[in-house]
C-alpha cells in the first residue's frame, strides 16, 4: 500500500502522542514493505527527506506566526499536496483543524480517521471554539470512510451520537527494561524520594489539582512537573506555586530513556488527564512500572481498572499522600506492566492498525455519509 499520515506536526516526535504513534507506526509499515509518507511542518527540527525509510513531506506551517489558526493552513497545505500523490490510504490523526477541508481530500484514497478525544470538552477552549469543534467532529465522522476510536468510551460516544461504527484500537507502549539510576543525578533526585506529574499544561489535565493537594498536605517531598510550561497557563501555575521550592517545573522532556527512568524511580506518579481516550503517557507510565495515581474518569479506569488509586479533587490528593505507600502496592505496578506486555504493546497495536488498513482497502469506499 501507498499510505499517507496526516494530522501531526511530524516525526520524529517532538510534541505529543499522535506524533509518537506516527513515528512508531510509519517505521513499522515500512518494515512490512509498504510505501509510507508522513507530513511534517516546514520548521520541524528534523529536516531530512526520509526517516528510517519513511518519506517526509515538509509543508508550510504558519503556526509560529499565527498561533492555532496556522494549523488550519498547515492542514490545508498537506491535503492539497496529497491530491497529487496517488495514495491508497490516508490515515488522519485527529480532526480539529483538517476536517473543514474534507471536500478537498482526494477521491481515490480510503480515508481512515482516528477521532482522538472529545476535543470540544477541553476547558482551554472558549464556548465559540467548543461549538466549532463539535462541528469539526461531525464533519470528520461523516467525511471519513472508516473511523478509529482509541478508547471504548470514544467508541460508545460515536455510536450513540452519530450512529457510526468505529474500530477500537488503543495506543501502545514499549516495556521499559534496564533502568539506570545515573539519570537521577542530572535532576538531583534520589530513588523513590520524589513524586511526579507529566502532562501538557492545560486545565483539564489537573496539574493544579494535584499541586493544590500537595500544598494542602504541606508536602515537602520533591515533585517533578514535566511538560512545556512556556504557555499562559504554565506561567499562571508557576506563579501560583512559586513559594513552594519542592515543586519543580522542569519543562518538556522528549527523550524516552530519561522519561522512563524518571517514571520508574518515582514514588507516586500522578496522571491527571480527564478528557480524551487512551493517553500515551499513561501507557508509558505503566510500561515504566510507575505507581500510578490517576484522575477518576472512565477513560483512565478503562485502562488501569483496579490497578491504580484515583482522585477527583485536591482533598482526595491530600488523603492519598497521607495514606498510600508505594511498597504496599507493588502488585498493582506489576499488573499494569503485564497489561502493557499482553495488551498495549506497540507490536500488537501496530499490527491491529495495519490489519484495519488492509481490510479498509479491501472493502473500498462508500461508507462515508457525505
Amino acid at each position: 500500500m501507498k499510505i499517507a499520515i496526516l494530522g501531526t506536526r511530524g516525526i520524529p516526535n517532538h510534541y505529543s502522542g499522535f506524533e509518537q504513534f506516527a513515528e512508531f507506526f510509519s517505521v513499522y509499515l515500512v518494515n512490512q514493505g509498504h510505501e509510507v509518507y508522513v507530513y511534517n511542518s516546514h520548521d520541524h527540527l528534523y529536516q531530512e527527506k526520509t526517516f528510517h525509510g519513511v518519506n517526509i513531506l515538509h509543508q508550510f506551517d504558519p503556526e509560529y506566526k499565527l498561533g492555532t489558526f496556522g494549523q488550519f493552513i498547515y492542514d490545508f497545505n498537506c491535503i492539497m499536496d496529497s491530491r497529487k500523490r496517488n495514495f491508497d490510504v490516508i490515515l488522519q490523526l485527529g480532526y480539529t483543524s483538517n476536517s473543514i477541508w474534507h471536500f478537498l481530500l482526494p477521491k481515490k484514497p480510503i480515508i481512515v480517521t482516528n477521532m482522538d478525544g472529545l476535543e470540544w470538552k477541553r476547558t482551554k477552549y472558549s464556548k465559540p471554539v467548543q461549538k466549532f469543534l463539535k462541528y469539526a467532529e461531525k464533519l470528520a465522522v461523516n467525511s471519513s470512510d472508516y473511523l478509529i476510536a482509541d478508547s471504548i468510551g470514544i467508541q460508545n460516544f460515536l455510536k450513540e451520537k452519530y450512529s457510526k461504527d468505529s474500530t477500537y484500537i488503543a495506543y501502545g507502549a514499549h516495556v521499559f527494561e534496564n533502568p539506570n539510576e545515573e539519570v537521577l543525578k542530572e535532576y538531583q533526585l534520589e530513588k523513590h524520594q520524589y513524586n511526579m506529574i507529566m502532562a501538557r499544561f492545560e486545565p483539564e489535565n489537573n496539574i493544579d489539582t494535584v499541586l493544590d493537594g500537595m500544598v494542602l498536605n504541606q508536602e515537602k517531598t520533591t515533585v517533578l512537573v514535566v511538560g512545556n510550561h512556556n504557555t499562559k497557563y504554565g506561567a499562571y501555575l508557576k506563579d501560583k506555586f512559586s513559594a513552594f521550592k519542592n515543586i519543580r517545573f522542569v519543562g518538556a522532556i522528549f527523550n524516552l530513556q530519561i522519561l522512563n527512568n524518571l517514571r520508574y524511580f518515582s514514588n507516586l506518579y500522578f496522571h491527571g488527564h480527564s478528557v480524551g481516550g487512551t493517553n500515551p503517557s499513561l501507557l508509558e507510565a505503566m510500561a515504566s512500572r510507575a505507581f500510578i495515581i490517576a484522575h477518576n474518569n472512565p477513560f483512565n479506569k478503562a485502562i488501569l481498572q483496579k490497578n491504580a488509586y484515583y482522585f477527583s479533587d485536591a482533598q482526595e490528593v491530600k488523603i492519598i499522600l497521607n495514606t498510600i505507600k508505594r511498597n504496599d502496592n507493588l502488585q498493582l505496578i506489576q499488573n499494569n506492566f503485564e497489561a502493557i506486555e499482553n495488551h498495549f504493546n506497540w507490536n500488537k497495536i501496530n499490527g491491529q492498525y495495519l490489519q484495519l488498513l488492509e481490510e479498509c482497502l479491501a472493502k473500498g469506499k462508500g461508507n462515508a455519509a457525505i
